[in-house]
Order: C-alpha cells, then sequence, then structure tokens
C-alpha cells in the first residue's frame, strides 16, 4: 500500500494545480532554481564538515582522544568501548551506523554496551552537520553558545542512556 501514497499524492496535486489554473511545469522550474541557490549556499559548509569527519577518523585522532576520554567517561556510566561512537555521534550520522555495526557484531545484540550504543546512535544528532546546515542560511554566524550547549547536552542524554540500560 505505501508504494501508491507518493504517486498518489503527486497526482492528486497535479489535478489540484490544474483545477486552480497553476502552472505546474513553472512552479516547478520556480522551485528547482530555489533549490540550487540553496545547494550553492549550503555546499561550502557541508563541504567542510565532510573533510572535517573523514579527517578526524583517518588521522587516528578519534582513537586518540576516545583512549584520553575513556577512563572519566566510565565514570559516568559510559562503557569505554562506546567512547569512539561518542565522539563520532555529533560529527557523522554515516560513521555512527558503521561503527554501531562494529560494537553489535564484537559484543552482541543484548550486551550492554550494544544497547548502550544503540541508544547513543538513535537518541543524538549530528551536531556539526546541522549546525553546518543553519549557518549557511542564517545571517548572524555567531554560534558560540549553541554548539558548546548541544554537546552538553548529547553528553548528559548519552549518560542518562547508559543509566537506563544498565536499570532495564
Amino acid at each position: 500500500m505505501s508504494v501508491y501514497v507518493l504517486p498518489i499524492v503527486l497526482i492528486g496535486l497535479t489535478v489540484y494545480a490544474l483545477a486552480k489554473k497553476v502552472k505546474v511545469y513553472d512552479c516547478f522550474l520556480d522551485g528547482a532554481k530555489d533549490g540550487l541557490a540553496l545547494v550553492k549556499t549550503v555546499f561550502p559548509y557541508v563541504a567542510s564538515i565532510y573533510i572535517v569527519i573523514v579527517l578526524f577518523k583517518e588521522s587516528g585522532l578519534s582513537n586518540i582522544v576516545s583512549g584520553w576520554l575513556s577512563v572519566p567517561l566510565s565514570y559516568l556510566g559510559i562503557p569505554p568501548e562506546i567512547t569512539e561512537l561518542m565522539l563520532l555521534v555529533p560529527i557523522s550520522g554515516n560513521g555512527t551506523i558503521a561503527l554501531l555495526q562494529d560494537i553489535i557484531n564484537t559484543y552482541g545484540v543484548d550486551s550492554y554496551v550494544a544497547r548502550c550504543a544503540s541508544v547513543v546512535a538513535g537518541g543524538t544528532e549530528t551536531i556539526f552537520y546541522i549546525s553546518a546546515v543553519y549557518l549557511s542560511k542564517c545571517k548572524d554566524k555567531r554560534l558560540v553558545g549553541a554548539i558548546p550547549i548541544s554537546l552538553f547536552c548529547t553528553l548528559i542524554s548519552v549518560v542518562s542512556g547508559c543509566a537506563l540500560c544498565r536499570v532495564m
């Protein structure tokens, strides 16, 4: 049934627009032009974020930083095995999923580590990507408070999620 939803909506919107005497193709072209302008505006920000992600992972910096942070984070109830995942979540959604798959394959689906990793991957957001997209369209480019607050909230959600996984 869900296969038919999109074609039905498209046909229904086209019929409705024609009934209202709207030039559908001209409106489509205007939307495509606006979309290209948006891509031109957003692309430099998104490209820079992807470059930082690749450099962070491929340089080995993510392994080094996660090694440093694993001991203090373990006092908060976060398993050391998911420290790298926690560092990667604010940066890359695809990298997070790949690392989550590795954790699940290594520790098993029902393990405490895999449950915590699943909560972290599913309950957090790619802060830097969202910030890049937001900055591309916002006139005020100062995100001095927004990014640290978002990162702090992510830490709180990870600690809370791991605590809930321990109880459940």
